[in-house]
């Protein structure tokens, strides 16, 4: 797997800082309405102090966070705006489907369906070895600073 963008790129592109940079490097993206996204859950990911001991699970809403930021990648590029922050306004049809865990990867595809009047909306996937982790919709507005 090539990387196109990796953590100092990502950097670069989004906001975001530790803990809460969800995207650990980007594999493809064609800049028009596609993009591949690899996030590496580690065992010492803050989260898992209190989700759960004993039993880590990567919450959902991490996930739909790292597919997001996925997303606020491409849209970087596609709407040419770059210093900018597409902000996340909604997620329809959100549905988990297996656990993520320590030790797992995930790869995050991400669809632009339509951008309209400074409005984008994407559907995303979170895979795990080939598996259907989560799927949603996002929402997204503006580049404000």
């Amino acid at each position: 797997m090539a990387t196109i963008y990796d953590s100092k790129d990502i950097l670069s592109i989004l906001p975001h800082r530790h803990p809460f940079i969800l995207v650990d490097r980007i594999v493809e993206c064609n800049d028009t309405d596609w993009i591949v996204g690899i996030k590496n859950v580690a065992a010492n990911e803050p989260c898992f102090q209190g989700h759960f001991p004993g039993l880590p699970i990567f919450p959902g809403v991490l996930q739909l966070e790292a597919m997001a930021q996925t997303a606020g990648i491409l849209l970087n590029k596609v709407l040419k705006c770059e210093g900018k922050v597409s902000y996340y306004l909604g997620v329809d049809k959100a549905k988990f489907r297996r656990m993520v865990v320590p030790g797992d990867q995930i790869r995050m595809e991400i669809k632009i369906l339509r951008v309209r009047m400074g409005m984008s909306k994407v559907s995303g996937r979170a895979l795990v070895d080939g598996e259907l982790a989560c799927e949603a919709e996002m929402m997204f507005g503006g580049g404000g600073k």
